[in-house]
């Protein structure tokens, strides 16, 4: 199975690769779609957006892992993440591919055994699986990799519910009301 993970964020958010059978992943691509603080956020937006349909068209996933948002005291942090979290889901639903949300606690569990680990632990295991010399960097990338890694491992693909049946169906029911 081909997982594309996606740690995201505004500043930088990371796009991993993996191609897992089994227990073993290998690594196909790790990059971070980076941004400006002072960018428009229309303009970063559209960025990540350009950079996802990149590697879908370069690695052809079957499937997109996203680390699910979660609450933080930083307002602005959350609203950046939530807003490329939309972008990611955007890009599934127009590329008719599945995607599955995990919780930070549930990817490090995975990749470390932890659900606290920290993010240096992280790295080191990711190194590890994919049979790399040294983590992968900025951790945007690691984290990337470790979603993936923990949906080409624990996740299960809907075959029959891909986002772009589910975007249909939304589209026929908007129809529908008129």
């Amino acid at each position: 199975m081909r997982v594309l993970g996606v740690d995201p964020g505004l500043t930088r958010c990371g796009l991993g690769v993996v191609d897992a059978h089994g227990r073993r992943a290998a690594l196909v691509d790790v990059r971070v779609a980076s941004t400006p603080a002072d960018t428009a956020t229309e303009v970063r937006l559209a960025h990540i957006a350009d950079a996802l349909d990149a590697v879908i068209a370069e690695h052809a996933p079957e499937a997109i892992a996203l680390e699910r948002v979660f609450a933080q005291n930083n307002v602005r942090t959350v609203m950046g993440t939530a807003q490329a979290s939309g972008v990611v889901l955007l890009a599934a639903a127009r590329h008719g591919l599945p995607i599955a949300l995990y919780t930070p606690s549930e990817v490090k569990a995975a990749v470390t055994g932890d659900g606290r680990a920290k993010k240096p632990q992280v790295g080191y295991m990711v190194a590890r699986i994919l049979g790399l010399d040294e983590p992968p960097k900025p951790a945007d990338a690691a984290d990337a990799l470790a979603i993936a890694i923990t949906h080409a491992w624990r996740g299960k693909t809907p075959t029959s519910t891909t986002a772009q049946s589910r975007w249909a169906a939304a589209e026929a029911a908007a129809r529908r009301r008129g």
